[in-house]
């Protein structure tokens, strides 16, 4: 499958195949015709894949790599100057390209890198996990997160390719499947009932499996639509952000160690739309049908965390703007729309911890 995210002079290719990773050079050497190649992966990762890639680019390019810890918390400042200086010993320049290699918090952090290494240098995405496939890796958000909340600091920084190979999940562990389905259970609930419905006609993940490539290709075109419409996240691509106002502070109060993203996600799409069932904002039922779905694919529905704890954050959040807190909420199951509140919208009579 192909998918082209139109953005002008940014626009790129998306490329879905099982065995891409045998098989991706010709796609590399559509978009790069340079001579280096800088891999970034993590230690999950790169003992599982960086080999396969490294051989298979070294047929066109010399190949560099540099592997880090894998965990949110290689997501940081600390990260930066020990990728700037592997970048400068290898003698990487504008005209040479950077690969991510693995999962959200390395196709992020990699995509930063390449966005402000000497003020921008090309990059490509092979992501790895479910999340990075179904959302991370497309869109060009790339970014680093500071002690005081989740990616506030990045930059807008598009791929010139993304290559998906479905196969390469079979080597993630249950749980990080799992949270991949966050973000694709996300998607349907915002726009597209249809796949809603298809996620919830199976028993496990294991019955999904048949129609992964189909559901991957579909969370991405979903996307594609809203980036392309609105590639700077200054209006419809806010309805993105589906459950992550709650998500990212629930990340924060654990400091990265308990939940994972899409476990937040999960946690923050069911309780947000809890309390707007509970101010009239969103249809009775939704919350449940919501819940259903989490608890089909492992996901789970609450942190434990008293709501006024969480507001600190909140306040800090990304969709803040000009004095307004824009929160996501369901019109129905598969349609959403960007409500301007405050932080008073997550004062709550009878649901006081998430």
């Amino acid at each position: 499958m192909r998918i082209q995210v139109n953005l002008k002079d940014n626009s790129y290719l998306i490329k879905i195949k099982n065995h891409l990773l045998d098989e991706m050079l010709p796609y590399v050497e559509e978009v790069y015709q340079g001579k280096k190649i800088f891999i970034v992966s993590d230690d999950n990762v790169f003992p599982l894949y960086g080999e396969k890639v490294s051989k298979e680019l070294s047929k066109s390019y010399e190949v560099f790599h540099f592997v880090l810890p894998h965990g949110e918390s290689t997501k940081s400042f600390h990260s930066l100057p020990l990728l700037y200086k592997a970048l400068t010993d290898k003698g990487i320049t504008r005209s040479d390209l950077i690969i991510a290699l693995g999962g959200g918090v390395i196709g992020d952090l990699a995509g930063f890198v390449a966005a402000s290494y000497l003020r921008g240098i090309d990059f490509i995405q092979i992501p790895t996990s479910l999340l990075a496939q179904v959302d991370s890796s497309v869109g060009g958000k790339v970014a680093v997160d500071l002690p005081e909340g989740k990616n506030l600091v990045g930059a807008f920084y598009q791929p010139k390719l993304v290559l998906i190979d479905p196969l390469v999940l079979e080597t993630l562990p249950t749980r990080f499947i799992n949270d991949g389905m966050g973000e694709v259970i996300k998607y349907g609930c915002i726009k597209d009932e249809q796949l809603f419905r298809v996620l919830k006609s199976q028993k496990n993940f294991a019955d999904l499996k048949q129609y992964l490539p189909d559901v991957i290709a579909n969370c991405i075109d979903i996307k594609r639509q809203v980036v392309e419409n609105d590639p700077f996240d200054k209006g419809e691509r806010m309805l993105l952000n589906f459950g992550h106002t709650l998500a990212h502070g629930i990340e924060q109060y654990y400091h990265y160690e308990r939940e994972s993203h899409g476990e937040a996600v999960a946690i923050g799409m069911y309780q947000i739309t809890r309390l707007a069932e509970e101010k009239g904002l969103s249809p009775k039922g939704s919350a449940d049908s919501i819940l259903e779905l989490l608890n089909i694919y492992g996901l789970p529905h609450a942190s434990g965390i008293k709501l006024a704890e969480l507001l600190p954050v909140i306040k800090r959040d990304k969709k803040n703007i000009n004095a307004a807190l824009n929160v996501i909420l369901l019109k129905q199951i598969g349609s959403s729309f960007i409500y301007p509140t405050t932080s008073d919208f997550f004062n709550s009579q009878s649901i006081t911890t998430i």
